[in-house]
């Protein structure tokens, strides 16, 4: 029993690095440290230097030090899943240029600021479900353009910037599910990317519908685009340039304001306007309209002069044939009787 625990202990050794933290288990082979469910509070200190692999799961980390990750500039995999952060400073992570796959699930985050992960130009996988999310930033930071995957599902997220998205040229897969969606006019142009995403191949579990009541439960891609026709005319714009292809019907449509729908939430910031058309587009209609009446009302007047000089002409012929040609046919003394009478 003794030589096998000593087998056992060189074995372990052997897989084990120098200086890896106490309670914490540390493999040169797979360059891992491996200290998830030890209780940790706070990124744990001399971790190895040559580590590509952290496993921080399962502690009761609260916060992370500015200089936390100085010392282990080659991680890969980040894993600080159920946890305790409730926020992550922008330039935490910045040290990392070299990190891949970076899990924050299941904290207690409630805001992600502009630039947090600034730096990390060969990230591919952020995941933030599971989270407490109620706004996303227009952009997570320089140099985070190579992002492939980003899950936000399980938060409480009422609506996401269309530019945090348009930032993130590579997404392949976008996760939403599981958030408070609020489908109003604040939505319109997440609607417009997502729809030209999944054109794209993108793949998506789709956003459903919390609020307004009536679309609670919907698709977003299913709610008609005329229903967004009471947005702002600078939103009335964007639908009109880039849903052409959807008919003019559709877009005859925006005159009708949903009012109702739209939901008390989004009154200020998305107050509805009575006649959404562009004035150009107004004025072209007005223009016509008036143009058909004016010479609807100039052939009828032509057809009626028509109809009269017509008939005058006909009335006319009729009375010099009747009455002058009998008088010509004669040539009596009766015609000459007068100038008779008058030489008498």
């Amino acid at each position: 029993t003794g030589n096998w625990l000593l087998v056992c202990s060189v074995i372990l050794l052997g897989h084990t690095a120098h200086g890896c933290p106490d309670k914490c288990l540390c493999y040169t082979a797979s360059k891992t440290a491996d200290c998830k469910n030890r209780g940790f509070t706070e990124i744990p200190a001399r971790l190895p230097p040559e580590i590509q692999i952290l496993q921080l799961q399962n502690n009761r980390i609260w916060r992370i030090n500015q200089n936390a990750f100085t010392a282990t500039p080659l991680l890969k995999i980040l894993d600080l899943s159920n946890n305790s952060l409730s926020s992550v400073a922008p330039g935490t992570f910045q040290k990392l240029r070299y990190l891949q796959v970076l899990n924050l699930t299941r904290n207690l985050i409630h805001y992600i600021e502009n630039k947090t992960f600034s730096f990390l130009p060969h990230l591919k996988e952020l995941d933030l479900s599971s989270n407490s999310i109620i706004r996303l930033p227009e952009t997570f930071g320089n140099s985070t353009g190579n992002i492939t995957l980003l899950s936000v599902k399980h938060n409480k997220l009422q609506k996401m910037e269309r530019i945090l998205l348009e930032s993130l040229p590579n997404l392949k897969v976008v996760l939403f599910k599981d958030n408070p969606w609020q489908c109003n006019c604040n939505i319109f142009g997440l609607k417009l990317w997502l729809e030209s995403f999944l054109y794209r191949g993108g793949i998506s579990d789709g956003i459903i519908c919390s609020a307004p009541g009536i679309r609670k439960g919907k698709d977003l891609l299913k709610v008609p685009y005329e229903l967004f026709g009471a947005c702002p005319l600078r939103t009335a714009h964007v639908h009109l340039a880039s849903s052409h292809h959807h008919g003019l019907e559709q877009r005859s449509s925006l005159k009708h304001g949903h009012h109702g729908e739209l939901g008390d939430s989004s009154r200020t910031s998305c107050e509805p306007k009575p006649k959404p058309r562009p004035a150009s587009l107004r004025h072209a209609i007005a223009t016509v309209v008036i143009t058909g009446v004016v010479c609807g009302i100039v052939c009828l007047m032509m057809l009626a002069a028509a109809v009269y000089g017509c008939a005058y002409a006909a009335i006319t012929a009729k009375y010099h044939k009747e009455h002058l040609a009998p008088v010509r046919q004669h040539g009596t003394p009766k015609g000459k009787e007068p100038f008779e009478s008058s030489s008498a």
